[in-house]
């Protein structure tokens, strides 16, 4: 019975500064790392076949840190599908400076919401119908033969594919938030329904 495993990166910098990242190439943060080789501590007893990634560099360099303290090698597939969604023009700014000037409720919409997109950026929307047609193409496959994934990407690509895999509504989607660095560990059997999931603590 194939294991699918969602993983968002550590800790990044602009994480740590409390700035929107988006697909913005920012890397780990000293935290971050130590978030990756934690989730690996958690990960050495599962069977991984593979493992799909973005292209950005703190889920490159989060999956590096994984595979090196579960120490095993293990096939890695790189995918501009998978990346963080595009925050526009809100991209690099502080969070909290752009609530003082857009109002809490507005950013926290651009944020959350399904529909809304900040400024000459990607909606989640958006960010859900690149991901999961990826993820229905060349993962959804692989778990079907048996093999176990380990997908590393970002709080809202895989917000939008937990969606799906899950079932969440627009609105519930809205309150779903993924912290860094924690594995999310879904069984499946042999048939692809979903067994159980949950977060590996």
């Amino acid at each position: 019975m194939p294991n699918l495993i969602l993983l968002r990166h550590g800790q990044s910098v602009w994480n740590l500064e409390n700035r929107f990242t988006g697909e913005v190439d920012i890397d780990l943060s000293p935290q971050g790392e130590v978030e990756a080789k934690h989730a690996g501590v958690l990960l050495k007893d599962y069977a991984i076949d593979l493992v799909y990634i973005s292209v950005l560099k703190r889920a490159i360099h989060t999956t590096l840190i994984v595979l090196e303290e579960i120490k095993k090698v293990i096939p890695i597939i790189k995918s501009a599908a998978l990346n963080e969604r595009n925050y526009g023009n809100l991209q690099g700014l502080n969070k909290t400076e752009t609530e003082q000037k857009y109002g809490t409720a507005q950013v926290l919409l651009w944020r959350r919401s399904y529909e809304t997109a900040p400024p000459n950026g990607e909606s989640l929307a958006a960010t859900y119908e690149r991901v999961v047609p990826y993820y229905q193409q060349e993962i959804e496959p692989k778990l079907k033969t048996g093999q176990n994934v380990l997908i590393v990407a970002h709080g809202n690509s895989l917000r939008a594919l937990m969606m799906y895999l899950e079932h969440i509504g627009v609105s519930e989607i809205a309150e779903v938030a993924i912290e860094t660095g924690v594995p999310r560990l879904y069984c499946y059997n042999t048939n692809l329904q979903l067994l159980t999931v949950n977060y590996l603590a």
